[in-house]
This record gives structure tokens, C-alpha cells and sequence, in this order.
């Protein structure tokens, strides 16, 4: 039996790091203080690219030297975008008393008595190695750009999934051999199992995921340990155990389940895996379908312990009533949180043209459409375009004047009612110049 503390998705970045640090630390105080034989990352340990003189790649290395001053070290490469190629080679120069293993190919690895780490010369042994007391079957992320060069891009999706099937049973030979001499054999990826859920709850039901249970149960390993989904998860088929211990800190917003990392006792006839939480951030959600309510704000900040927690509010308003909200009132009522992110989204106010305006033969006939559109009579306006046709602007306007000083009935500004024509013609005839 062999102690194996799991990590995964650690996600160092300088935009991460007060989260992701306390987190891995932590963890790494765990797995020393429950005498893990052996560490695992299985990807992602950065969020991108880092810079040498990065505080992030600086706290990193200090915890990856930490791991190696109690056990021997595995790191697996993750996705590229997280991770560059290349990049993890870095860790394997830190030194420490046990070495540091980067799985950049599709490889196995054997741990030996002596602590070391032997790498197989193809994609696996013939036999395991004397004195291996763990073998580990190393998948890291694959190039998909490679696949689809030769059998397409189109293909890539169905073919990733059998070529990594036919490799996964390709495996169960050497796994069971290794088992019946009484060597534990696991299997170290990173990727997504088809049916999995996100941290969010989404499942991933897509065909283009790179495994199925099936598929890692059929390679006999005792344990498959996973990275690359932030939430943990396993299956178990009675013998075998696959498992993500899901990212180690909270970084979004909505991610469901606790953080965590794994503790697996494995031996050669069965594997157990035990979830050790972290202390990563709490969270907390609002949402409102217009206007933030103030009075629900505090309503929820009273029934909550806020310190220390992060708040996101969102709300979705029409563009008239977008001055209703009083961010500056939202922050106040949760102003006991350690952090607040508001989002609103204002809803534009969406103006119908009038349908067959384009096709009318005359200003009437378009004035008539519109007025159909809009739902409004349209007598008053054809009565003040009859008007502005016949009379001369300096009429009109002559018209209005004589309205202000002898307080008559008429108004031309009153669209609402129908302009009696001869009056205004007969007013503004007698105008004086």
C-alpha cells in the first residue's frame, strides 16, 4: 500500500496568487503531515505563461520544494495554454531531498525503493522494473493540431477518442502484471470524461472529450487520477477508482462543491481516495431581474457572515430605468465583504421599423404606415402636413404668434386633435407682415 497525496489545477498566476497560495500550502502542510509517500499534480499548476522574476512562479517553486524535501515529486504537463511546453522542466532543476518528475510524453514511470523516478524509453515498459514500488502510466494533454494534420480536422474528434482507447488497453497487460507481483499501477492524466461535470454543473456531454469510464476502467490500472475539471468527482466500479480532485482554490464565481485535494491509499488489489477540503474562498451570488432591491441586500448581508467572503451582484435593466441603480448603495450594503463585483446589463431599447414604409408611394401613404406601426391616429398628422405644404414657413410661424397674444382657441403645436385648415389659412392671410 502507498500514500499518494493528489493535486491539480493549482492555476499559479500574479493575478491568482492570494487565493491559490494559501490554498496550496495548505494542502501541501496536509500531505506532509499525513506522510505522503509520493505527490502528484496532474496539470495546470500555472495559469499561463509566468515570467522568471513572477511572484507567482517564486511561491510555486517554494511549495514544489517543499513537497520535494518530504517525497518524490510527479508533474504532469496540462493544457498549453495553461501551461507552455516546456515550462514545467524548470521544477525538475529545484533539487530537494526526493527528485521532481515532469511527464511532458506519453510515457510510464516507475517509483523505485531508492526513491528515484525511472522513465520507460517508449510509451511503456516490457515488464516492470525490479524494485519499482509504484508504476504510473503518464497521458499527459495531447496535440490535437497533431492528429488532425494527418487524419483531418474534421476526424480529430472521433479519432482522439479511439486512438486513446485502443492505447488506454493497450496499458492492461503491463498493469496487471505489475499488480499480480504486488506493484501498485495507476494511471496520471489530463482531460475531460465524457459525462463529467464542470464546476458550474454543466455535464460534458460533447463527443470531442478525450475519454470515456469505459475506456480508463478497461486499462486495469488500480486508480486513474485526472486533472483538468475544477470540480471533484470519481467513479468506482467496485475494483478500479477514477478521480479529479477538482481545482484547488475557488477562482470563479458559482463553482459548486468543496475545493480540495486527494489522499489515495492504493495498493495492488484496489485503490481508496479521500478528499482533503482547502481553505479556498467562499463565495456568494445575487441575482435580480431588474433593479438590485436594497432592502434584500441587506436583508441577505445580515443573514450571512460576510467577512471574508466575495460577493458578485448582477441585474438586468431596460435602458430607461439604468439610472436607478445606486451602485454606490449596493456597495454599502455589503460593504462587510471581503471583495464585490457588480455586473449589471442594460437592456437597449429596441425601435421597430415600420414594414412596408419603403414601399409607400407618397409622404401620406409612408406617414399612414408609420402611424399603423406605432399604434396612434394619424389624422392630426396628415391635417399638419396639409398644413406645411400649403403655407409658407413665416405664415405658420406668423400664425403661432397671433395664437400667444389674442389667446386663441387653435393650437398648431396640438397634435392631438385634427387642424381645422380654412381657419389657419384665413389666420395667417390676415397676419400682419
Amino acid at each position: 500500500m502507498i500514500t499518494i497525496a493528489h493535486f491539480s489545477d493549482l492555476h499559479y498566476a500574479d493575478e491568482t496568487l492570494a487565493e491559490v497560495d494559501a490554498c496550496f500550502a495548505f494542502a501541501v502542510d496536509q500531505a506532509i503531515g499525513r506522510g505522503s509517500d509520493v505527490a502528484i499534480i496532474t496539470g495546470d499548476s500555472t495559469d499561463h505563461a509566468l515570467p522568471a522574476h513572477s511572484p507567482a512562479l517564486a511561491a510555486l517553486a517554494r511549495q514544489i520544494r517543499r513537497l520535494a524535501e518530504h517525497c518524490p515529486v510527479l508533474m504532469l504537463q496540462g493544457t498549453f495554454s495553461h501551461e507552455p511546453a516546456g515550462l514545467l522542466r524548470l521544477f525538475a532543476l529545484l533539487g530537494g531531498r526526493h527528485p521532481v518528475y515532469v511527464a511532458e510524453r506519453l510515457s510510464q514511470v516507475a517509483l523505485l525503493a531508492n526513491g528515484r523516478w525511472l522513465a520507460s524509453t517508449d510509451w511503456r515498459f516490457d515488464t516492470p522494473p525490479a524494485g519499482t514500488r509504484l508504476l504510473c502510466s503518464c497521458l499527459p494533454t495531447l496535440n490535437k493540431a497533431a492528429l488532425a494534420a494527418s487524419v483531418g480536422a474534421g476526424d480529430v474528434a472521433a479519432a482522439m477518442g479511439e486512438h486513446l482507447a485502443r492505447l488506454l488497453a493497450g496499458l492492461a497487460p503491463i498493469h496487471l502484471s505489475a499488480r499480480a507481483a504486488g506493484v501498485p499501477a495507476i494511471g496520471i492524466s489530463h482531460g475531460t470524461v465524457r459525462g463529467c461535470v464542470t464546476e458550474h454543473g454543466v455535464p460534458m456531454a460533447g463527443l470531442d472529450h478525450e475519454f470515456t469510464t469505459d475506456a480508463l476502467f478497461a486499462a486495469q490500472a488500480c486508480a486513474f487520477l485526472l486533472g483538468h475539471i475544477h470540480k471533484h468527482q470519481r467513479w468506482d466500479d467496485g475494483v478500479h477508482v477514477i478521480a479529479y480532485p477538482g481545482s484547488i482554490g475557488r477562482l470563479h464565481y458559482g463553482e459548486e462543491g468543496e475545493k480540495g485535494f486527494l489522499m489515495w491509499q492504493v495498493g495492488a488489489d484496489g485503490a481508496q481516495a479521500t478528499l482533503v477540503p482547502t481553505p479556498a474562498r467562499r463565495t456568494h451570488e445575487l441575482m435580480f431581474d431588474g433593479a438590485p432591491d436594497l432592502a434584500a441586500l441587506s436583508a441577505f448581508a445580515r443573514a450571512h457572515e460576510l467577512a471574508g467572503a466575495w460577493v458578485r451582484v448582477r441585474w438586468c435593466v431596460a435602458e430607461e430605468a439604468a439610472h436607478t441603480v445606486d451602485r454606490a448603495a449596493i456597495a454599502a450594503a455589503l460593504a462587510d465583504a471581503a471583495g464585490i463585483k457588480l455586473e449589471g446589463r442594460v437592456l437597449p431599447v429596441a425601435r421597430t421599423r415600420a414594414a412596408g414604409i419603403a414601399h409607400a408611394t407618397d409622404l401620406r401613404a409612408q406617414l399612414r404606415t408609420w402611424a399603423a406601426a406605432a399604434a396612434i391616429d394619424a389624422a392630426p398628422l396628415l391635417a399638419c402636413l396639409e398644413i406645411l405644404e400649403q403655407l409658407a414657413p413665416d405664415a405658420i410661424a406668423a400664425r403661432l404668434f397671433a395664437q400667444e397674444s389674442d389667446g386663441a382657441a387653435l393650437a398648431v403645436a396640438d397634435l392631438d386633435a385634427p387642424w381645422d385648415r380654412t381657419a389657419v389659412v384665413s389666420a395667417a392671410d390676415s397676419a400682419p407682415a
